[in-house]
């Protein structure tokens, strides 16, 4: 397994499929480029699977507390190995409102180190600072818990301050 990018580092660009629920109900798909969203933070939330329990609970969390990101001028992506069609059920049955990444081949999991056999990938969180440096990360072991809203909250006033 790759080791996943160092804090204070640059993080390498990539582009992957995805797509998201839109103030009309649309699920808007695009390819989404993380060299785009230079000069604002990023959350980059990694999750094993659409429609389990513990990821679930995730997205819902972070999709519900979508307004504490965007007050701290943040986006938070979801990306896991579903599909793009996998996404917009998982985003439409749980209204979910921020854009989910397919990582189908793993190649970002890969290249954050988190790649995981049997699972497909560690949860974990990375928080990308607006120059594109690795600002925090949180990568699980087991996957059983994630990082909650308020945690990532201060992580994210810590790049104003």
């Amino acid at each position: 397994m790759a080791a996943t990018p160092g804090t204070g580092r640059p993080v390498e660009n990539f582009a992957l499929p995805g797509g998201v629920l839109d103030g009309d109900d649309t699920f808007v798909r695009r390819e989404y480029r993380l060299d785009e969203h230079r000069g604002r933070p990023l959350v980059l939330a990694f999750y094993p699977g659409d429609n389990t329990s513990v990821c679930t609970r995730q997205m819902c969390s972070y999709s519900s507390g979508l307004e504490t990101f965007t007050e701290l001028g943040a986006e938070v992506w979801g990306i896991s190995p579903q599909d793009v069609d996998s996404h917009e059920g998982f985003a439409r049955t749980h209204r979910l409102r921020i854009p989910l990444l397919a990582d189908t081949d793993r190649t970002v999991a890969r290249a954050f180190g988190i790649a995981a056999p049997g699972i497909g990938l560690r949860r974990s969180v990375f928080l990308i600072a607006p120059d594109g440096t690795l600002h925090w990360k949180h990568v699980g072991l087991f996957g059983a818990t994630f990082q909650p809203v308020e945690t990532l909250a201060r992580e994210l006033a810590g790049l104003q301050a």
